[in-house]
């Protein structure tokens, strides 16, 4: 084992509690703490000769935990809004008759891979339009092109199941909806 990784392990096995600890305290949930605890340590791992001696190491990573766990909250609150979302496209979709949701089921099936694929990360893994390119590997332009297409695809899906289908008009502060 080189110096780094034993240095690194002597940290890591002299603030894991305390550093565990905070993010506990912090998080709604243990999953939640042990994300935000993992990820300061691999900052930690990347930035390790930034780490300053002593007890001011303990101190350092207290800050990038408490930048972690503000991303964290980002991310979740992001989540909670595009969740939010899909709840609303789903109201807005009138499923009066059990027999609908198996036409929306149908309908989403009878897409493509790549429109299911796009309005799937979108609606179920709360990806923005960013998000969305990164995985798709284009623009993000092409990638709100894509959205457009295959929600307008859907519609029309579900017109032709004979289901009820309202668009949803909202606004979304990342330009994802």
């Amino acid at each position: 084992m080189g110096d780094r990784e034993a240095a690194f392990e002597a940290l890591y096995a002299a603030t894991y509690e305390p550093i565990l600890g905070y993010a506990l305290r912090r998080c709604a949930s243990p999953d939640d703490a042990a994300d935000v605890v993992a990820e300061t340590f691999t900052v930690a791992w990347r930035r390790f000769g930034e780490i300053p001696p002593g007890d001011r190491a303990r101190l350092w990573l207290y800050g990038v935990a408490r930048r972690v766990l503000a991303n964290h909250r980002r991310s979740a609150e992001r989540h909670r809004l595009h969740t939010t979302g899909l709840r609303d496209e789903i109201a807005a979709v009138a499923v009066t008759d059990p027999a609908d949701g198996a036409a929306i089921a149908q309908a989403f099936g009878r897409l493509s891979a790549g429109d299911r694929e796009v309005l799937a990360l979108v609606a179920w893994e709360g990806l923005d339009r960013t998000a969305l390119a990164a995985v798709l590997g284009c623009s993000a332009g092409a990638a709100r092109v894509r959205l457009h297409r295959a929600r307008r695809r859907l519609a029309r899906a579900l017109r032709s199941a004979g289901v009820d289908h309202r668009p949803v008009t909202r606004t979304s502060a990342n330009g994802a909806h």
